[in-house]
């Protein structure tokens, strides 16, 4: 956890940005831009100096499993070859601690976008449940925003220090108890 760290702040801040802009991307064109991708890898070489109490080691081996998953995906026409390199470029801030929480967080953002999709285009989505899921499924969901909001959630949690490194099976997250506890403090983070 890094509290009232500035060069934190603003590389948080700038990772967000990033993952806003490929987010967006992704929405309107979906396409993740490979810019969008070096620019995160650029943040992540100043990102190393501040990192969440990680070592280079962890950031590698989450892009590694990161990167194995993500192409076996895509190999499975699951996800983009865009999605792929996004997850994995995030991977590499949120360290080996933190993969667990972040594919979580961009599973269930994921399924929240896919569910909004459905209600959305009610139509849409009755003529695939009647071809039982072997019709055109259109555009698809854009998961570079399931990924840009997994991360932004995983990264801004744990330099708030409202989540801790997963570690030896117990992951380390603040009660409700104890997060409301903190917000209602005077001086509260």
């Amino acid at each position: 956890m890094i509290d009232n760290n500035p060069l934190a702040i603003g590389l948080a801040v700038a990772i967000t940005l990033t993952l806003v802009w490929a987010a967006f991307s992704d929405i309107k064109a979906r396409i993740i831009p490979n810019r969008a991708v070096l620019a995160l890898l650029v943040l992540f070489v100043a990102w190393t100096g501040v990192s969440l109490g990680q070592s280079l080691f962890s950031a590698l081996a989450a892009a590694g499993i990161a990167f194995a998953v993500t192409v076996a995906l895509y190999l499975f026409k699951i996800v983009g070859a865009g999605d792929s390199k996004l997850f994995t470029a995030v991977a590499l801030f949120v360290g080996l601690g933190y993969l667990p929480f972040f594919a979580l967080a961009t599973v269930l953002a994921g399924g929240v976008i896919a569910l909004i999709s459905l209600v959305c285009r009610p139509q849409r989505a009755a003529v695939m449940l009647t071809l039982g899921g072997k019709g055109d499924w259109g555009r698809g969901v854009p998961y570079g925003v399931a990924i840009a909001v997994g991360g932004f959630v995983v990264i801004w949690a744990a330099l708030s220090g409202y989540l801790a490194p997963y570690r030896y099976g117990k992951p380390a997250v603040l009660s409700s108890h104890e997060l409301l506890r903190g917000l209602s403090a005077p001086g509260a983070r």
